[in-house]
């Protein structure tokens, strides 16, 4: 193999293989991660759809979003929102178990159905280049079950505290707006 070909092919491969950078991100779509059960998840496949990422923890007050969640995705997944939950550990240790810990707990508590991702880093060293990407133009997290909208074109259009419910007015105008753009 040439020395010029050498540089391109490990790019190639390396993009293969790794998520893309929140800085080279252009997009919410432009992204990578795993789901639960440990499968790859290219967040290209939410293009063209309204996205509510929700940072998730299974021993929060908050924890009874859930619920309102998996009714929301109810409600609007015809309609083109997919809610997509985000377990993380970072707000007061309440999200210590394991990827099926975590899945088991949302079956049988809250029988979710929505797209869950793997346990990731939201704030400070090590972030997940999502919650990178997410935090630009609206701020990290501050607590669990912080909600992100992501319109069709993979950029993020609004944020809410976790204290805003799933079933609140100002998110369901917000996805209805995004919806209709």
């Amino acid at each position: 193999m040439s020395n010029r070909l050498l540089p391109l092919t490990a790019a190639v491969l390396l993009l293969g293989t790794a998520a893309v950078s929140a800085e080279r991100a252009m997009s919410f779509h432009d992204l990578q991660s795993k789901r639960l059960n440990g499968q790859p998840a290219n967040l290209s496949e939410y293009k063209g759809k309204v996205v509510l990422v929700v940072n998730t923890a299974s021993e929060c007050g908050y924890t009874p979003q859930y619920a309102g969640l998996e009714k929301l995705w109810g409600e609007y997944k015809t309609k083109g929102v997919v809610v997509l939950g985000i377990p993380s550990n970072d707000f007061g240790g309440q999200e210590p178990g394991t990827s099926e810990q975590i899945a088991k707990f949302c079956e049988l508590r809250y029988k979710v159905t929505f797209p869950m991702l793997e346990k990731v880093k939201t704030k400070g060293e090590g972030q997940s280049p999502i919650y990178e990407f997410l935090a630009r133009k609206h701020g990290e997290p501050k607590w669990n079950f912080h909600k992100y909208v992501v319109g069709k074109d993979g950029q993020v259009l609004a944020a809410f505290p976790s204290s805003v419910t799933p079933d609140s007015k100002e998110l369901k105008g917000a996805l209805d707006k995004a919806l209709a753009q």
